[in-house]
């Protein structure tokens, strides 16, 4: 196994519930909200708050989370380069969904407005 077929894994198996903390704290910080948080989430996975809190609660992998999202046809307009990796160069379709998401919380943070970061 490569070290991208690893980093592919470590991501599937990753829970939700572990991370979303994170995007909290880091939209926060910058002075965003956490329903913004929810609402750029929203936007790219189709889930409500409800969805999202039984996800959170059900500690469903990265794996479980995307399988059951329903992504905008936007989505591929999510470009650039997220943690090291450009995101329109990634081939595993779940670590791409999952760099989709780390993009727009980073766009967040970084005060773009929402309806950049939500591609309308």
């Amino acid at each position: 196994m490569n070290n991208m077929d690893k980093h592919n894994e470590r991501i599937a198996k990753m829970t939700f519930a572990s991370v979303y903390p994170a995007y909290i704290a880091k939209v926060e910080k910058k002075g965003r909200s956490r329903e913004e948080l929810n609402q750029v989430i929203e936007w790219l996975t189709g889930f409500t708050r409800e969805n999202l809190q039984t996800l959170i609660n059900e500690k469903a992998t990265f794996e479980t989370f995307f399988e059951q999202a329903t992504l905008p046809p936007q989505a591929n307009l999510i470009t650039g380069v997220i943690c090291g990796y450009r995101i329109e160069e990634i081939e595993n379709p779940l670590t791409k969904k999952v760099r989709y998401l780390d993009k727009l919380v980073d766009e967040l943070a970084k005060g773009k407005k929402m309806e950049k970061i939500l591609r309308t």
